[in-house]
């Protein structure tokens, strides 16, 4: 049994006009266009390693924050292999009897999100994962529902930073090093369910953003009206921090 340790980068669609368009927008919200990884022994030793960069093909448009934050652009991904053509080496990397481990459950979803828009099998890699993010958490005693980031956790741990974050690469090597530190045996993983679906209850349970309302407030803050980009980055903003990935523990006054 190995561990495989892995990041993703992603970009995501711009709201468009076409009704069936954003259809699959909301069934595909994010393309990979980084994967990083390492295989680690169950003496936690590298044994194998997986670091491309993805030509994407549905949202050829890199937006621009997310090449501020990833120096990936457009340009640059062009002449990169596209998701079903590095799918034979990934497939070889992360099939067989693993623990998939990963800094926050959302790059599960999106892995195999991915698998299935581009009609990819899958039935090899392993669905046992791990959310180091959350056990870190655990293991800093952050209060329940809020998440330690994975550079704050590098810093407690005293682990030596020699790359930049956000590179699928280099944050898939600090999550095994992170992971490194922290483990325990009673870590046990979880079994992620590609077709759980939400119950009655919990549907009618759940809320909808008044995006209309949210947008307009920060059109009367910022005494203009937004851009299509600037729309974009706010909505994608308030999905993103309802997943609690970047909460951070409040300092004690």
């Amino acid at each position: 049994m190995s561990y495989i340790i892995f990041d993703l980068e992603f970009n995501h669609p711009s709201k468009s006009q076409d009704e069936e368009q954003n259809k699959i927008n909301k069934r595909f919200p994010f393309e990979i266009i980084q994967i990083g990884g390492l295989k680690l022994d169950s003496d936690f030793n590298t044994i194998a390693t997986f670091d491309k960069l993805i030509k994407p093909e549905a949202y050829t448009d890199i937006k621009p924050y997310i090449q501020e934050i990833t120096g990936l652009t457009s340009e640059l991904l062009s002449t990169e292999n596209n998701f079903k053509e590095l799918y034979l080496s990934l497939y070889d990397f992360m099939k067989g009897d693993n623990i998939l481990c990963v800094w926050g459950a959302s790059d599960i979803k999106e892995l195999f999100r991915n698998f299935k828009y581009h009609n990819l099998d899958h039935s090899d890699i392993s669905k046992q994962y791990i959310d180091i993010q959350h056990y870190a958490s655990k293991y800093f005693n952050y209060p329940k529902g809020t998440n330690i980031g994975l550079s704050k956790a590098v810093e407690l741990l005293n682990i030596p930073i020699k790359e930049e974050f956000h590179n699928a690469f280099n944050d898939a090597y600090y999550t095994a090093e992170v992971f490194k530190k922290i483990y325990k045996k009673e870590y046990q993983p979880k079994t992620y369910n590609l077709n759980k679906t939400k119950s009655a209850r919990e549907e009618v349970q759940r809320t909808k953003l008044d995006t209309n309302k949210l947008l307009k407030q920060f059109e009367k803050m910022f005494n203009r009206e937004l851009t299509k980009e600037e729309q974009s980055m706010i909505k994608l903003a308030y999905n993103m921090g309802n997943t609690n990935q970047f909460q951070v523990q409040k300092k004690k006054s």
